[in-house]
């Protein structure tokens, strides 16, 4: 009786270190993150289909963007511990050590790094690792100076799009063109993101000094107003694919319909002014993403 309880005991805590390592790196986040890295490297040309290569570029945009959050999270484990969202994270909670989320964060940051260096190229695993040092080294801190930290850290979060691009087509930095479109994308498509994830959590964030949103009183229509004008920016943004010759009309015909609906939630935010109304416009920027990326892949020429 007692050797199952001990065994028990030991599953437990295993199952519990699995747990917090997941929320060390973020794993939707990640998740999303490297996503768009793996359709950017597939939207590349004269890149074939091979399981093993999207499986490794997976793996590697995982663990560098995990040791981005890892870092984001030891860095701001103070802050983290008096916002409700996040006070359970294992740095802030006490449950992982500053030592070993820093011993974590390094490892991970080089082993990512180095798949993309060594399977990949030089290059991705260049700007993989100059995103890693913005967004924790650079974005991190600033969020507790100025709102121009959203713009600061729109650049990391928009460049798995070129950092797959390049993984899958290198060669020719004339080509890059395509991975810029694709980058464009993500980049614009963060403020209204973000700027509704920081209203409904406003709160908070500023309880912990954190100045997320445009205006420095907080939810106001300025800020809604900046939303619009972000999601405005995404309809010339989003025919740059067709233009540059990656995907053909019929993506451009969806992400024509899926800007439209990224602006009408902008412009309800702005005459209800509401946490639902920012809760819209944050689940439909959810939705955006994966439905413009698939779409141009689908219609990849």
């Amino acid at each position: 009786m007692k050797k199952e309880t001990t065994g028990t005991g030991s599953s437990f805590t295993l199952s519990g270190k699995l747990r917090d390592y997941m929320m060390l790196i973020k794993f939707s986040l990640s998740f999303m993150v490297v996503f768009s890295a793996v359709c950017s490297f597939l939207l590349a040309p004269r890149n074939g289909y091979s399981v093993k290569m999207i499986v490794l570029l997976f793996v590697g945009g995982l663990l560098v963007t995990g040791s981005a959050n890892a870092i984001n999270q030891v860095v701001e484990r103070d802050t983290d511990a008096l916002m409700k969202r996040t006070a359970k994270r294992p740095v802030a909670s006490g449950r992982m050590s500053v030592e070993e989320g820093w011993a974590f964060a390094i490892v991970t940051g080089l082993l990512g790094v180095g798949i993309l260096w060594y399977f990949f190229n030089g290059t991705s695993a260049l700007l993989a690792a100059f995103s890693l040092f913005l967004y924790a080294f650079i974005y991190t801190p600033l969020k507790k100076v100025n709102s121009v930290s959203v713009l600061v850290g729109a650049f990391p979060g928009a460049l798995p799009c070129l950092i797959g691009w390049c993984a899958g087509f290198y060669d020719d930095p004339i080509l890059w063109k395509g991975g810029w479109a694709l980058f464009a994308i993500q980049f614009f498509w963060q403020f209204p993101h973000f700027w509704a994830i920081a209203w409904i959590a406003h709160k908070d964030y500023s309880g912990a000094g954190f100045k997320l949103l445009p205006s420095v009183e907080g939810p106001t229509k300025y800020s809604a107003i900046q939303a619009i004008i972000y999601s405005l920016l995404l309809l010339p943004v989003g025919v740059l694919p067709w233009f540059v010759g990656i995907s053909g009309w019929v993506s451009m015909m969806v992400i024509l319909v899926a800007n439209l609906l990224m602006i009408w939630q902008s412009v309800r935010l702005y005459r209800e002014m509401e946490v639902k109304a920012a809760r819209r416009v944050m689940f439909s920027s959810y939705i955006y993403l994966p439905v413009v990326l698939l779409s141009l892949l689908a219609d990849k020429l």
